[in-house]
């Protein structure tokens, strides 16, 4: 007589872990989920490795020497051009904190001269930064220089000039490269094209060729599907956020300021966004009626924060009107902590604000797609 064997239960885990290969093997050998994903990035990264600038930061943030002259007209032009911002720091040590973080251009002073010791020159202009602001730095001092040309030749067409320049004194400390400002951008836009487009089109695709169907043949939990399928995506896109940062970092010096740490807060933080940002996958993949109603739902929601949330260019160049709503996209959250992190030294602690707001944005949308999920 046989002896009576329990049968073995059913492993929800081993199921999800199937799910996870199938589905990772499947991304993989997908020519569109790199293109998208990893060369689409690449090439931008390459592109303005290549051919340097400032990444379009062009706001200068000033402050004015606490003994400048303020009634003259080098200061009185410079506060009618609207990308020139004194600012007045709290203290002197969040001066010298701004400035090796390179969120300040540098310090501005403008002095009367002695008359005995220069004649031709009614003032004398110095300006003092870091290397950390290298970026504006190549921009503002010829700015500045032009500014006053344009006095000269509309207050003292006869004389030599209305100021001098000191040299420039510049603290050497972490030089900023466009890759700084960049690759951040250029990793979040892979992030968001992977979470919005390659979710909405995998559940998509799942539903109209009935492979969800079939699973409920099975004895698989609708969670571990979803788990399964979600947890294969951010692995290759972990994946592609080491290529990147790789790349960035061997090829164009791209700063990872503490090195294997701020390496590996980059990659918590990827995670963090990619998570949220499927979730708008899975609210577009429900809307949409059929495969060609997808791209536009999820240009809706991608196209806005690829322009507006700091991907190639500070939001600071926009309109004052514009700069509000560029402030609400979780994109914009993420470049910024991203920035501080890699090139600030800042710690995920120390962005706890901007992994709040995107973290926010995560249970927004995730309770929308709870809503609007569809499984037939």
């Amino acid at each position: 007589m046989s002896a009576n064997h329990p049968s073995k239960p059913y492993s929800q885990v081993t199921a999800m872990l199937a799910i996870t290969k199938g589905a990772l093997k499947a991304i993989f050998r997908s020519p569109s989920a790199v293109l998208f994903s990893i060369a689409f990035p690449l090439i931008f990264i390459l592109v303005f490795g290549f051919i340097g600038g400032g990444g379009g930061i062009t706001t200068y943030r000033v402050v004015l020497e606490k003994n400048s002259d303020t009634s003259n007209h080098v200061i009185a032009a410079l506060k009618t051009i609207p990308n020139v911002k004194f600012v007045v720091p709290e203290s002197d040590e969040e001066l010298q904190s701004e400035l090796k973080k390179g969120r300040i251009t540098g310090i501005l002073g403008v002095y009367k001269n002695d008359p005995a010791k220069d004649s031709a020159h009614p003032y004398r202009v110095s300006f003092r930064s870091t290397s950390a602001s290298g970026d504006k730095l190549s921009t503002f001092l010829p700015f500045l220089e032009n500014v006053v040309n344009k006095i000269d030749a509309r207050i003292y067409p006869e004389k030599q000039s209305y100021a001098s320049f000191d040299t420039p004194i510049i603290e050497e400390v972490r030089k900023y490269r466009t890759i700084d400002f960049i690759l951040p951008g250029q990793l979040g836009f892979s992030l968001l094209s992977a979470g919005v487009f390659g979710v909405a089109f995998l559940f998509f695709n799942l539903r109209q060729t009935l492979v969800l169907k079939r699973f409920y043949a099975t004895p698989v939990n609708r969670t571990m599907i979803v788990l399964g399928e979600g947890i294969a995506r951010v692995i290759f896109q972990l994946v592609t956020a080491v290529v990147i940062i790789g790349i960035g970092t061997f090829a164009f010096k791209f700063t990872l300021v503490n090195g294997w740490i701020t390496f590996l807060e980059i990659l918590v933080l990827s995670f963090i966004a990619l998570l949220v940002f499927m979730g708008f996958g899975f609210i577009v993949s429900s809307v949409a009626k059929n495969e060609s109603s997808i791209p536009p739902f999820a240009n809706l929601i991608t196209l806005p924060q690829f322009l507006l949330a700091g991907t190639f260019f500070s939001i600071d160049v926009f309109p004052s009107w514009l700069q509000p709503i560029c402030r609400i996209l979780p994109l914009t959250y993420f470049n910024d902590a991203m920035r501080k992190i890699a090139f600030e030294g800042a710690h995920l602690w120390d962005t706890g604000f901007e992994i709040g707001i995107i973290v926010l944005w995560g249970i927004v949308v995730y309770a929308v797609a709870v809503k609007v999920f569809k499984w037939e």
